[in-house]
């Protein structure tokens, strides 16, 4: 579609997307209650039922580049579909984990997942490191959903704004909405997490639903005139992938489903264990659902000429080419409610994150110096990704970026899943193993920033993590506890099969 020769319909695009957001600030405000502790600005008071915590995880779990990066990853072939794969299966950790999960995080008002690591082990410095890894791993989805914001406003223009002016746009949308997710923490975010979901998953799949029904050149009848090609995964026959690529793919995001902390600290924003385990297979339904129907959209359309040119705009450019400008207004929200909803949830965490698990160095800080602390964390965290998000924003493949930040965020995986699961392993083993994981994965990377042909086609973050696992595994064999650590480790899954007791005041002494 060339987009500069249409004539201009500004009061229909950004009229929508302006309709959009006041419809959301009116949310905001209509829902605002103000936080009383730190603990209740980074989880809401633990207060939210099923629906709530399915639909926030689903904002924290697709973001904008879903229908940019990821559609365009449809459009070249079946590989787009293994996200559908990855994303039920990994669901269901959380599901797995909720009551052990829930539980101590309400006996020791637990805030973040790196709190709960660091509780675990008994170490401050298990905290750091993974809270350090989960900050540097959500980063490049930040700078995506930046980059979403940005096409999404060229495309409100009709072509007419330039790059510049088109990133300064996309991020003084997010700034925007930023001054809630600053000043409101989570209950601003759950809240709108809501709304923005209905919008962007549930209307989202509704269009591409009424599209592909609707027959011709986006209907599923094109699904029948594929060529063959796009039809084999890499691996198969003929592809320069070796066979084990596809199984690193999908292995690395159903282990890494549950490490990413905006998801994770959904478990902590529960009502209680009955409410994530409803909200887990509601979530189950909405993240596979409305990712299978927007892929098959994607394919369909996969051998129109305009998609073709530039699959990172296909979204935009069947709509518009389906409903002109209305309907490409619609598109516009529909991206812009997924972006919003998902950086809202990575900013958050990270800033969370960095009050909570960093910036607590040296001595105990009280709860108004925690917030204000995460909410200078959050400022600073979304300048450093506009920054990013203009230099690579003509990146050809936007979604390696998302797969090289799964090979660093599965490295938590070992601490976290043995660390709940188990009462094997010690503090040494899971800081050692994070860091050997972490390593391994970031030089593989430089050299073999997608697959290692020499392994066939394994992922640099698969070999971390068997580094990881072997490190942690030594490290619990040789090194053994004391009886003193026993019993506490003992006391903590105990504490599992008991009721739910009120929150405490504070969180358990570390040495």
């Amino acid at each position: 579609m060339n987009m500069s020769a249409v004539e201009p319909h500004y009061f229909i695009t950004f009229g929508m997307i302006g309709l959009f957001l006041a419809i959301m600030i009116a949310v905001l405000y209509a829902t605002n209650q103000k936080s009383t502790s730190f603990s209740d600005y980074a989880v809401g008071g633990r207060s939210y039922g099923p629906w709530y915590i399915a639909m926030s995880y689903t904002n924290s779990w697709w973001p904008g580049a879903t229908f940019t990066a990821f559609f365009a990853l449809s459009v070249s072939g079946a590989i787009g579909f293994y996200g559908a794969v990855y994303s039920t299966l990994g669901v269901t950790a959380m599901y797995l984990m909720a009551r052990r999960a829930w539980k101590w995080g309400q006996h020791f008002n637990l805030t973040t997942q790196p709190d709960l690591l660091g509780m675990r082990f008994n170490s401050p410095a298990v905290k750091r490191v993974a809270s350090i890894i989960g900050i540097i791993c959500v980063f490049p989805w930040v700078v995506m959903g930046i980059q979403a914001l940005a096409l999404l406003v060229e495309f409100a223009s009709f072509g007419r704004w330039g790059v510049t002016l088109c990133l300064f746009a996309g991020v003084a949308l997010i700034l925007i909405r930023q001054y809630w997710t600053v000043s409101m923490g989570m209950r601003g975010l759950i809240m709108t997490d809501m709304y923005q979901g209905i919008v962007a998953y549930g209307l989202g799949s509704l269009v591409c639903i009424i599209l592909l029904f609707s027959g011709g050149e986006h209907g599923f009848s094109q699904l029948a005139s594929l060529p063959p090609a796009m039809l084999q995964i890499p691996g198969a026959e003929g592809s320069h992938y070796g066979s084990w690529y596809m199984f690193s793919l999908i292995f690395t995001g159903v282990v890494g489903s549950m490490c990413w902390p905006m998801s994770f600290q959904r478990i902590y924003t529960a009502s209680g264990i009955r409410a994530v385990k409803k909200g887990t297979l509601l979530t189950i339904l909405l993240v596979g659902g409305f990712y299978a129907i927007l892929m098959l959209f994607a394919t369909a359309i996969s051998q129109d000429a305009g998609v073709q040119a530039n699959p990172q705009q296909g979204f935009f450019t069947a709509l518009f080419d389906h409903g002109g400008p209305w309907l490409l207004g619609l598109a516009l929200v529909i991206v812009l409610a997924a972006s919003i909803g998902h950086v809202d949830g990575c900013v958050q965490v990270c800033g969370t994150q960095f009050a909570n698990d960093l910036a607590t160095w040296g001595k105990p800080r009280s709860d108004r110096q925690l917030t204000v602390l995460a909410k200078s964390g959050m400022v600073i965290f979304i300048v450093a990704a506009a920054v990013l998000a203009y230099l690579t924003f003509n990146y050809s493949r936007l979604q390696l970026l998302a797969q090289i930040s799964y090979q660093g965020i599965i490295q938590l995986a070992v601490p976290l899943f043995f660390g709940i699961f188990s009462r094997f392993g010690n503090k040494q083993g899971a800081l050692a193993g994070m860091l050997t994981g972490i390593v391994i994965a970031i030089v593989l990377t430089v050299f073999y920033p997608d697959d290692i042909p020499a392994l066939g086609s394994l992922t640099s973050g698969i070999v971390g993590l068997a580094g990881n696992v072997l490190v942690f595994i030594l490290c619990g064999a040789l090194i053994k506890a004391d009886a003193q650590e026993k019993a506490r480790v003992e006391a903590l899954f105990a504490l599992a099969d008991r009721p739910p007791q009120p929150v405490t005041a504070g969180k358990p002494v570390m040495s």
